[in-house]
């Protein structure tokens, strides 16, 4: 459980570190002056965005993957249990993993909006 719990704070503070970047307000003296600097490009705002999307696009495809895993896993093992019910298993899996493949998609093309948003 603490490990578990572990693993979902590190996630969380990845996934909202450039949120509190990108939330950040310029300095009035900075946007007048527009004074270019050397740095990482992690640090600045589109860097942030760039970090995010990426996190977010991988976690997406992770959670996606691990989905479409378990169905077919499940419709195999119900395959092996009852073969005469094969046809309707196989098409119930298909219909379902097309539908986690289409909410993937949709959470890869949202991670890249935010990228390209910024």
């Amino acid at each position: 459980m603490l490990q578990r719990f572990a693993i979902f704070a590190a996630v969380a503070a990845i996934a909202l570190a450039p949120a509190r970047v990108l939330a950040a307000d310029e300095p009035a003296a900075a946007a007048k002056t527009e004074v270019k600097t050397q740095g990482s490009m992690l640090f600045d705002a589109n860097g942030a965005a760039w970090f995010g999307g990426a996190i977010g696009a991988g976690i997406v495809v992770i959670g996606g993957a691990k989905g479409i895993g378990r169905i077919g896993g499940g419709a195999v093992e119900s395959m092996a249990r009852q073969p005469e019910a094969a046809g309707q298993i196989s098409t119930a899996m298909i219909i379902t993993a097309a539908m986690i493949e289409g909410a993937t998609l949709f959470g890869v093309v949202v991670c890249l909006l935010a990228v390209f948003k910024s």
